[in-house]
């Protein structure tokens, strides 16, 4: 095995904007909007702006979890964000999130739209708006927002970390790959430590906690994120797989994975979801070409 040259930093950093791999055609180091483009709305209260990304399954998820649970004010309508085109990018997307990451949720129930961003945030909000899958006692409610900051603390070593330099990054090197799949290993260990005593991640009772973790972490252990399973011996967690096989179970979540998603069998994809009914509907026309794009 060849050596890599070491990297000597200048004194000052420059944009190469042919440096960074599969997604360099987004990545840049500024933000704002670079196309006008207006966002479209629905009938429904809730308007989520999105892609079926780990990140973007979580608010589905949870959508379709409070619509289970009987909260009608939940509907929604979950319009497609491609996010290798840049639409993310559009003036109407960055008002809704001025730091252009999916997802994005508008709030059309009161008397003016609240926008929403960061999918911690839109969890929590919708926990606290329809009084669901958050605990009202003191101490459960502090555990299940620890593990929920948890996870948003611990994803981008998964994603931007391992996920790019394994994945998707132009060359691979040995530090940052073994680097950060120590940190991965190490993460899933305290997640399977946790679970050995628990049914669900911040105990008994499954919470947004449980949303925010299984899209990442469930569909690592499962070999479907950045087909690295083998590579992390995902096999050694089993407290980890127990609980990613029962949540995959529920019905709700294997709604919301779906709400979306443009890439993959087509039987799992439903590029925008605007009535329940949408999910029974084989017929809907495909709006992009499928991606193996998983983070």
């Amino acid at each position: 095995m060849s050596t890599p040259q070491e990297y000597a930093p200048p004194k000052v950093w420059t944009w190469d904007q042919g440096n960074g791999g599969k997604f360099a055609n987004i990545n840049r180091p500024v933000s704002g909007a670079t196309q006008t483009k207006e966002l479209p709305i629905g009938r429904h209260p809730m308007q989520l702006y999105s892609l079926a990304t780990p990140n973007g399954v979580k608010v589905s998820v949870m959508l379709e979890e409070l619509l289970e649970k009987g909260h009608a004010g939940a509907e929604y309508d979950a319009w497609l964000i491609k996010i290798n085109e840049g639409e993310q990018f559009g003036s109407g997307f960055v008002a809704a999130n001025p730091n252009s990451k999916i997802p994005a949720l508008f709030d059309h129930s009161g008397d003016a739209p609240v926008r929403i961003f960061e999918s911690g945030a839109i969890l929590q909000y919708l926990a606290e708006k329809f009084d669901a899958f958050m605990p009202t006692s003191a101490a459960a409610r502090a555990e299940c927002l620890s593990w929920l900051f948890w996870q948003m603390g611990s994803a981008p070593f998964l994603g931007g970390g391992f996920g790019h330099f394994y994945a998707y990054a132009p060359a691979k090197f040995e530090y940052p790959i073994n680097r950060y799949a120590m940190e991965v290993k190490r993460q899933l260990d305290v997640l399977d430590r946790q679970l050995a005593d628990n049914r669900f991640v911040a105990g008994p009772d499954y919470t947004i906690a449980d949303m925010a973790i299984w899209p990442w972490y469930g569909t690592l252990v499962k070999g479907q994120l950045y087909e690295a399973g083998e590579f992390l011996s995902v096999h050694e967690y089993k407290n980890v797989l127990r609980w990613t096989d029962e949540i995959a179970q529920r019905p709700a979540v294997q709604r919301g994975r779906k709400v979306n998603r443009a890439w993959g069998e087509p039987s799992s994809q439903l590029h925008e979801r605007h009535e329940a009914s949408d999910f029974d509907d084989k017929t809907q026309d495909k709006l992009v070409s499928p991606s193996n794009d998983a983070a």
